[in-house]
């Protein structure tokens, strides 16, 4: 029988592997944000709907979209070894680890994007196509104005998300809530490191969630204020 791991060395563990669960999920986040808004925004222009309709390059960008979104994240972590080490000397750790969630995120991020930029109005752009605005002003002021909202809540999904993979990760030396659940909880025998790391995912996600739900409602409430 295993000895009890006591409860102070417990939340020791649970707070270092919560930093680098929270690390690794923040900055592949901001990453997927900046790579995926514009391959939205991209894949709705150059929809039927958009403002230029190029249905040659937005099938082959969805196609590309489509098949990174459908490949289950454990086997990306795993082709992408090579090009991890490549990029950043390892594959394995909490910083290895935000490649791949990087590189799974921007096109899960950019499908949400793209939904959300599908829901403004015909009417609203086609005011502004009418005033005379540039393209890049419609996108920046119209399109992507009026969807803030939801793409706020497209991030919160996106990072609630990756939380998941993080914790994924974890199986295969990804470092944080994850790896500390399986190796010190689940294969150590120890029920509160196991349970602890599960609780504080679930207050993560739980948080993450409430967090950019209340900043979507808030967004919401200056368009309306402004309007």
């Amino acid at each position: 029988m295993t000895d009890v791991t006591p409860w102070s060395e417990v939340g020791e563990l649970l707070g270092e592997a919560t930093l680098e669960t929270l690390y690794m999920v923040l900055v592949a986040t901001a990453l997927a944000v900046v790579g995926g808004l514009p391959l939205g925004v991209l894949l709705h222009l150059t929809s039927p709907v958009g403002l230029n309709p190029k249905p040659v390059l937005n099938k082959v960008l969805g196609v590309i979209v489509d098949v990174v979104r459908s490949v289950p994240f454990v086997v990306l972590l795993v082709i992408l070894a090579s090009f991890t080490r490549l990029l950043i000397g390892t594959s394995i750790g909490s910083s290895a680890v935000i490649v791949p969630l990087t590189i799974g995120a921007i096109p899960f991020f950019a499908r949400l994007t793209q939904n959300a930029l599908r829901e403004v109005g015909f009417t609203v752009v086609e005011a502004a196509i009418t005033t005379g605005s540039s393209r890049l002003r419609i996108v920046w002021t119209v399109l992507l104005g009026e969807a803030r909202a939801a793409l706020v809540g497209a991030v919160g999904v996106t990072a609630v998300a990756l939380i998941g993979y993080a914790a994924m990760a974890g199986a295969i030396g990804g470092g944080g809530l994850g790896s500390t659940a399986i190796q010190d909880g689940y294969q150590g025998y120890d029920d509160r490191i196991l349970w602890g790391s599960v609780l504080v995912l679930g207050v993560l996600a739980f948080g993450m969630q409430l967090i950019t739900d209340r900043t979507a409602k808030l967004v919401d409430r200056r368009r309306t204020a402004a309007g």
